[in-house]
């Protein structure tokens, strides 16, 4: 993968402002060309520097979902390979790495309470997985 520059990061960053915008609004906000743009964003789509687009709602939208952190402790260099399990799952919305005691963090989103403890159970019995703290997530403010 090829380095970003600084109209790539000023590119995500209007991205992640509006995924939205129109590449011709890009192009002018970047003081580059239309065809500059598109083929900036072409190829960060291509390399996998932006994965998907996607959207982020206000509060009180996903008041029917239960939303959750698990902060997960791995042995030995498991945490790659735990990870990418995790991005797998499709109640796995993000995952971090940290440092301290935890290795990884991961942002849950169940339909229900039964979805997201099958979840943690998926999560507890991945080889690697030492432990796991969970805070189930009351109210955005």
């Amino acid at each position: 993968m090829r380095a970003l520059d600084d109209i790539d990061r000023r590119l995500i960053f209007e991205l992640r402002n509006d995924s939205r915008v129109t590449v011709k609004a890009l192009a002018e906000t970047l003081h580059v060309s239309r065809g500059t743009a598109q083929a900036r964003l072409d190829r960060l789509l291509r390399d996998g520097v932006i994965r998907r687009f996607t959207i982020e709602v206000g509060p009180g939208a996903e008041e029917d979902v239960v939303r959750a952190v698990t902060t997960i402790q791995v042995t030995g260099s498991t945490a790659g390979r735990v990870a990418r399990h995790l991005r797998g799952m499709a109640t796995v919305r993000e995952v971090h790495t940290t440092n301290g005691t935890w290795d990884l963090v991961a942002e849950l989103t169940a339909p229900n309470l039964v979805v997201l403890d099958a979840t943690l159970n998926e999560i507890r019995s991945l080889a690697g997985v030492a432990n796991t703290e969970t805070s189930i997530l009351l109210r955005s403010l």
